[in-house]
């Protein structure tokens, strides 16, 4: 599963409408993947939680699939539509 898959996973599971959860990996500079989340807009309260926490524990879940891919830095941006 690349990075970009369980970021997907991991959002949609959160997501009360998980068919409107989109990921877009991107290459960044200094050898960073750069994942834009996007999510519907009901569904950033819950992404982002109470004082960012869910977001935080979704940054941390998906740096430690990357440092098991072997993959160097990953930026995350969440946003809505």
């Amino acid at each position: 599963m690349t990075i970009k898959e369980y970021a997907e996973f991991i959002v949609k599971s959160i997501a009360k409408e998980p068919d409107m959860v989109s990921v877009q990996q991107f290459g960044g500079e200094d050898d960073a993947t750069i994942l834009e989340i996007i999510v519907h807009e009901s569904d950033m309260g819950a992404v982002i939680g109470r004082n960012g926490s869910m977001s935080s524990a979704i940054r941390t879940l998906i740096q430690a699939r990357a440092h098991i891919l072997g993959e160097n830095r990953v930026k995350i941006n969440i946003d809505s539509f």
